[in-house]
Formats: structure tokens, sequence, C-alpha cells
């Protein structure tokens, strides 16, 4: 048996925990293959950033470009102050958001940390009131710092960076998943553009823009739009047989393994229509071939993990009201609503979730004569 002594015990700078234990920050590592691969996290993390610029009401466009595997962001929000500049990129649980402020994506002040210790070089760059200040890092080590100067660039922040390919080995961007990366931003910040490579992104109408793409031609009536402060939601039942989809968002986060959140929705979903029906019907004859997508606005959201792929808070904000209580309130205000001022909408409604229950019955019926009628045999029994 090995023996257990003081050098057993080791003590890892932060970069060297990162580049230890990447999955801890940035989930799987991957090739770039699939859609929730490490790289696509790292991309993530710094536009969460520029996002933040937006949400708060500063820069209008985000430039993105990927050459030679090198991605560079660059945003023209109000730029990192100048001399926080390294500590933002090189120093763990340094960031601006620990107050939980409702408009902010990054909540930890790790993910670009976690970008500079990934990258075998990351250039960071702030633009503030004609003055500039530039920081080189190397697997999280800061490799040269740049004195403030005079210049005559716009606001904002500029992060290039190149991933590890000893960590992320024969890894390769597809452009696919980037592209819907950048459309769900969008759909979740109407009036924001980003550039991409020379392509465009941006949404007039928000998640209706998503709902839609979603669909496409399945549509059994005019898409459900509603929206309030902090709140969007837009619904759709279709002409597919059996299922649901659902795309929800928190702090214009896409939070692709659900949450508290979208339970809610769910929930919501069947109980205004039972309501508005005034009839107890099944909640999967209810939400059988619905697509929906939600996105709300929490104060200083808990996630399940550092890729914030899950939503795990129970109230809107700490002592606050409850998601649950949130979200049925929101939907069944304002969908009630709808559905009194478009009587022909909730007439499709009725009709599709009565389909649903007549077939489920029937399905049920047919299996449980195919039980009645099939006899049950017993090899050994005897007379």
């Amino acid at each position: 048996m090995a023996e257990y002594q003081d050098d057993n015990i080791i003590t890892l700078n932060w970069y060297e925990h990162i580049r230890t234990r990447p999955g801890m920050y940035i989930g799987k590592k991957g090739d770039g293959s699939s859609h929730d691969d490490g790289i696509y996290v790292l991309l993530k993390e710094v536009m969460d950033n520029a996002i933040d610029e937006f949400m708060n009401g500063y820069g209008k466009v985000i430039d993105i470009t990927i050459k030679e595997n090198r991605v560079t962001v660059r945003d023209y929000g109000r730029g990192i102050p100048l001399n926080k500049v390294v500590d933002c990129y090189s120093k763990m649980n340094t960031g601006r958001n620990f107050k939980g402020d409702f408009a902010s994506i990054g909540m930890n002040g790790v993910g670009v940390k976690a970008v500079n210790a990934l990258s075998t070089h990351l250039l960071v760059q702030s633009v503030r009131d004609g003055q500039m200040k530039r920081a080189e890092f190397s697997a999280g080590l800061l490799t040269k710092e740049y004195p403030i100067e005079a210049t005559d660039e716009k606001n904002g922040t500029m992060a290039s960076f190149l991933p590890d390919n000893t960590i992320f080995e024969n890894y390769e961007w597809y452009t696919e998943y980037i592209e819907n990366l950048l459309w769900n931003y969008v759909y979740l910040n109407r009036g924001l553009t980003i550039n991409f490579n020379g392509k465009r992104f941006y949404s007039k109408n928000g998640l209706l823009d998503l709902l839609n793409k979603k669909v496409g031609d399945n549509a059994l009536y005019e898409p459900i739009y509603l929206k309030d402060d902090n709140f969007e939601f837009a619904m759709v039942h279709t002409n597919r047989k059996y299922g649901e989809e659902y795309y929800t968002f928190v702090n214009s986060q896409y939070t692709e393994h659900g949450g508290t959140h979208q339970q809610a929705m769910r929930e919501a979903i069947v109980k205004t229509f039972r309501d508005f029906f005034k009839k107890n019907f099944e909640p999967a004859d209810v939400r059988n071939s619905v697509v929906a997508n939600m996105s709300i606005k929490v104060k200083d959201p808990i996630f399940d993990s550092q890729t914030k792929t899950k939503l795990g808070s129970e109230h809107m904000e700490p002592g606050g009201q409850t998601i649950r209580n949130y979200v049925n309130d929101m939907i069944g205000r304002l969908l009630d609503n709808y559905l009194h001022k478009h009587p022909d909408v909730a007439d499709v409604i009725l009709k599709k979730i009565q389909e649903a229950e007549k077939e489920r019955i029937a399905i049920s019926n047919l299996a449980t004569a195919n039980t009645i009628s099939t006899p049950t045999t017993n090899a050994g029994w005897r007379r």
C-alpha cells in the first residue's frame, strides 16, 4: 500500500488547476465535432462578456473572426477599466457581477480565466475614452504587459485567443455550431448585430424568429408571441404527431438542459389551457407537438456548472418570488389574455388537444384488448 505523506498533498495555481481539470470549467474537451465541445465554451465565455455590455446598454455591434483556429472577439461597450485588464483575465474570482445584477450572464469571475489558461496565446485589449491597455498571456501566465497609450480606436474590449492544441487535440471549428450559438444571442438580444467572418446576424422579432426557424412550415396556427418586462415567451402546436420541444434562456444564456424555469413553463402551459377550456386535460395531451421558448431574467442565478446549461435557482432573486410562481403568473396572465382575444387560435388548440386525447385513449384501449386476448401459458402446469 502506498504511503500517505506530506508530499502527497499538492496545491495547484489557478491556471494549473484549470489545465489539469478542464472539465470542471468547460465540460468535455472534445475536438469540435460536437456542439458542446470545450472550444465552443471558450468562445461563449468571451462572448458573454460582450453580451453583458450590450444588455447594460453599451455597444450594439460585436465583431468575431476565426482564422487559422485563432478567435478574435471585439465589442464596442465601455471597455474594461484599464488598470484592471490584467486582473480580469488572470485573477480568479475577479469580476463585476458578484452583486447579482439582473443584466448579466457571467457570475463567478471564472470564464475568461479558463479561456486564458487553456490557450497557448491570448491578447486582451481595452479602449476607454482615447486610452488603450493591452496584455498578452500564454497558458494563463502573463507574458507581456503594455503601458497605457493614446489611441483613436472606439471604446470596447477585444480578446484574441488560440486554444491549446495539447489540450484540444486535433480540434476544428464547425461553422454550423458557431452560427447556432450566434443566432441564439441575437434572438435573445433584439437590436444586437453580430458580424462573424463577414456574415451578419440580426433578429428583429426575438424569440418569435427563433420559434419560426425551429417550426418551419409545421405550425398549425400563427405562433403565439408574448412579452413583458424581463420576460419573453413564444409557442405553437405543430402538425407533428408526438413530442414536445423547448428552448429556454436565463439572462440570455441558453439553458440546453432546462432547469427549474423550463419545468415551470411546461406546467404553466398545461394549467393555462386547463383553466381556459375548463377541462382537466392530461398534461401529455396539452403539450403534444408543442414547440415553445421562453426567456427570463434572474438575479444571481444558480446553474448546475460553469457551463450554465441547466438552471438550479428556485427564486427570481434571493428571498424573492419563486421561479415557479413567476413563470406560472406570467404565462397564465398573458396566454389567457391572448386566447380570449384570438378565439380562432383557441379553437385550433382545443381541437389539437382533443385529437391527442382521442388517440391516446385509443392506443390505451388497444393495448388493454391485446393483453386480455393473449392467453397466459405455463409450461410447467400439469392437471
